[in-house]
């Protein structure tokens, strides 16, 4: 088996009325839990990683432990670029093998988001490589980017259409009221917006900011197109608070084959819980 671009794996989805999970992983651990979970589960997955994860594990390092797992476990894998905005870093990491890609331009005005997505979207397609692009613009923090709550802006549908179209991208991340990481307040998600990008827009569509929102409401909106959903914050703090919760409790404890692994035990319940939720289980 051997990492695939996530065209066709959200075309099933888009067409069968499911969405595929797209997993945050850092780590030997994460790609462990994610893969061992979606593969007992028989799932489709996405294995996302910001540019702050690249650096801190080494592309080299999690392309070769990707692919061993999906090798392992007969189980082709999305390895994806989440939230990457550098055309020469895009580039890089595609031509180390990876087959999914996002370009963020979604802070640029909109011709220049435009004109940025469709230099990647020229580019990675020539070597089969999907593209995600971003519309409107999520609150809260993705690695070192911040966006003030005041500052997000949600997709308008007809510039979806337009912004598709002129770009070619495979997917489209789109704004309608969820943020990343934690929720201050309960977030209120505008599903007549989603409902009409969904009308205008042919792409399988991508919710981020999935974690603290409800399953009733995923659901919802995979009912109206969403095909992709991402999921971070929620497993970096059942890893972390298990993790925490055993070193304080074995005060003496050296050996991480010991202490990573309730934290790993945490993050797969999670993984399993919004596999179910996505309606992905068997899809494979």
């Amino acid at each position: 088996m051997y990492l695939i671009s996530s065209h066709e794996m959200l075309k099933d989805a888009q067409r069968n009325g499911y969405a595929v999970p797209a997993f945050n992983i850092h780590n030997l651990e994460t790609v462990q839990v994610v893969v061992e979970t979606a593969a007992a589960l028989r799932s489709p997955v996405i294995l996302a990683g910001t540019p702050g994860t690249y650096k801190h594990a080494g592309v080299d390092y999690l392309i070769s432990i990707c692919q061993s797992a999906a090798k392992k476990h007969q189980l082709p894998l999305v390895m994806h670029l989440d939230h990457h905005e550098d055309w020469e870093d895009i580039q890089s990491k595609v031509n180390a093998g990876i087959r999914s890609a996002m370009i963020d331009a979604s802070h640029y005005p909109f011709d220049e988001n435009i004109a940025r997505v469709k230099r990647v979207v020229e580019y990675c397609h020539k070597l089969g490589v999907s593209v995600e692009a971003e519309l409107g613009l999520l609150g809260g923090q993705e690695d070192d980017l911040v966006i003030d709550e005041k500052d997000a802006q949600l997709t308008d549908p007809a510039s979806a259409r337009e912004f598709a179209e002129r770009t070619g991208i495979d997917s489209l991340a789109v704004a309608i009221g969820t943020a990343h990481g934690l929720y201050k307040s309960e977030p209120k998600l505008d599903f007549e917006r989603l409902k009409a990008i969904h009308e205008c827009v042919d792409v399988p569509l991508v919710l981020h900011g999935a974690s603290g929102i409800s399953d009733e409401d995923v659901q919802h909106c995979i009912g109206l197109g969403v095909c992709k959903v991402n999921v971070a914050t929620e497993l970096k703090i059942a890893f972390s608070d298990a993790m925490k919760g055993y070193l304080g409790s074995h005060p003496d404890a050296s050996d991480p084959r010991q202490y990573l692994v309730p934290g790993m035990n945490a993050m797969r319940h999670i993984v399993e819980k919004k596999i179910q939720m996505c309606g992905s289980a068997n899809r494979i």
